[in-house]
């Protein structure tokens, strides 16, 4: 059994979590499988969106807990969480936008990947939690990915409760972008993902990029960041098209580059 499947459909690549038995946990080879497939879109040209969604009840119900203490070694630990830092700030680093497609619950690690994942789209009837506190255990790297989709005091409430939250209070909270009918979740995906792939790829690319470095600057240098990259992409033949298309009143012709 493949522990991820991957479709992809024109410009959008889907790489579902597929071990539905074990509620998607993020074991070693469900990391390594992820790995595989976030390094091979990564070199893609031709791809500019990536969903991720979930096989089953639950989109990922965190780490292994029971692989985790057949190795009660810190040193071990502190690999294992490294390597699952590096594969969201991976996704992060991806040069297209990435979505979660989310049903069932989302816990702890899970929770992680979808406040990690640029946007979300969840049905109503999700449930997301950090919730390693009632175990013992402060959710740490979880709390990295979710201070910084959500209001801090929100995260802490959820960090040091453990308590679930529901998809509206997600939504309201900006874990996810919005909750929609279990039913409606593909057609909700699918209305995002042609929005997305309509645009040059050019921008999506230069933009996710400045996006994330500019949250972490001043506000100053973030300015400054945005107006060097914005003249950059002014310079692209692709913002030439479409500033032309635009005036014109025709449909841009891409060149992604």
């Amino acid at each position: 059994m493949s522990l991820v499947l991957r479709e992809e459909a024109g410009a959008t690549v889907t790489l579902t979590l597929n071990d539905p038995g074990q509620y998607n946990v993020l074991s070693e080879a469900m990391l390594g499988a992820l790995e595989a497939e976030i390094a091979e879109i990564g070199g893609r040209t031709d791809l500019k969106v990536l969903v991720i969604a979930a096989a089953g009840k639950a989109f990922c119900a965190g780490h292994n807990l029971k692989e985790m203490r057949a190795t009660p070694e810190r040193a071990y630990y502190e690999a294992l969480f490294t390597r699952c830092s590096r594969f969201m700030q991976s996704l992060v680093a991806l040069p297209v936008p990435v979505i979660a497609r989310v049903q069932g619950l989302a816990t702890a690690a899970g929770c992680q990947l979808v406040a990690t994942c640029d946007m979300a789209v969840a049905s109503d009837d999700a449930r997301f939690a950090v919730s390693g506190v009632n175990l013992g255990l402060f959710c740490s790297t979880p709390s990295v990915a979710l201070s910084r989709a959500v209001n801090p005091k929100r995260a802490f409430e959820m960090l040091t409760t453990g308590e679930f939250i529901d998809a509206a209070t997600a939504e309201s909270w900006g874990l996810i972008n919005r909750a929609v009918p279990a039913q409606d979740l593909d057609a909700e995906i699918t209305r995002l993902t042609t929005s997305i792939t309509r645009k040059s790829p050019v921008p999506l690319k230069m933009g996710k990029a400045l996006f994330y470095r500019q949250i972490g600057q001043s506000l100053s240098a973030a300015y400054t960041d945005a107006g060097t990259t914005m003249a950059a992409n002014m310079m692209t033949a692709d913002a030439v098209e479409g500033i032309d298309a635009f005036i014109e009143k025709r449909e841009p012709e891409w060149e992604g580059r």
